[in-house]
């Protein structure tokens, strides 16, 4: 017995070997769409996030975003190589993240990645597919961290 369609959704492979990173959100970061936008009808978005060649091997304490929020109803990222450190609204200290740690976001949370490794890499999942990111003035609780 086949199960019903959901016409929203289709079936959709992005295979790494034909895989195109582009300039995104973060300058020091490209991004490679993995195609669930168009897969949901815009539900999802999901892409892989690595450091720049043309940043590596500068100071990490650069490779920060300063502080925002995503308008967004989930946001998750699994790192896959490398780390990464935030400080999240709520949060206590700074976060560093690892392969293998599996993150997720609340709604509008506010945050700051203040530093990264040259070899971060790491898949991240938001939905909607477009939504907003809105800088903001510091993240509660950690606003000398945040301070640029």
């Amino acid at each position: 017995m086949s199960k019903p369609k959901n016409p929203d959704y289709k079936f959709s492979v992005s295979y790494a070997k034909d895989g195109v990173y582009k300039q995104g959100l973060r300058e020091f970061m490209e991004y490679r769409d993995l195609g669930l936008a168009d897969a949901t009808n815009g539900k999802v978005h999901a892409h892989i996030i690595r450091i720049k060649d043309s940043h590596k091997g500068t100071d990490h304490d650069m490779h920060t975003t300063g502080p925002h929020q995503h308008m967004v109803d989930l946001q998750f990222f699994i790192v896959l190589k490398g780390w990464i450190k935030f400080i999240y609204e709520g949060e206590e200290g700074e976060l560093t993240f690892r392969p293998g740690d599996c993150i997720h976001a609340p709604p509008a949370i506010r945050h700051n990645e203040i530093a990264c490794s040259d070899d971060f890499e790491a898949i991240e999942v938001l939905s909607p597919a477009i939504h907003e990111t809105r800088p903001v003035e510091a993240v509660p609780g950690h606003e000398l961290a945040t301070e640029q």
